[in-house]
């Protein structure tokens, strides 16, 4: 398991250009500070589209998945047998192939 390590650095201090910070990004999460206090940050996304980095930044996104895990948690769900005969999709059973 790799280690990560946080580096941050004071806004007055950064003096490299983003790309130069940028290309460090899969080692180590950047925190950038103003005074102490983190304003910003930058740090790898891999296996990520920029849909998924824009939707798992969206707070009325977020809000949206968080109610549906409540509503699941006390309601309860359906099963994809359920599913299926709603929409009316039959079940594709998996094809067993011979080696």
């Amino acid at each position: 398991m790799k280690r990560r390590v946080l580096k941050t650095i004071e806004i007055s201090k950064a003096k490299d250009s983003l790309g130069k910070y940028a290309e460090h990004a899969e080692n180590f999460p950047l925190v950038i500070t103003d005074k102490g206090q983190p304003v910003a940050a930058l740090l790898a996304v891999p296996n990520a589209d920029l849909e998924t980095v824009a939707l798992s930044t969206n707070p009325q996104f977020l809000s949206l998945i968080e109610r549906s895990r409540q509503r699941q948690a006390s309601e309860g769900g359906i099963s994809s047998k359920e599913m299926r005969r709603r929409l009316g999709v039959a079940h594709n059973r998996r094809i067993e192939r011979n080696p």
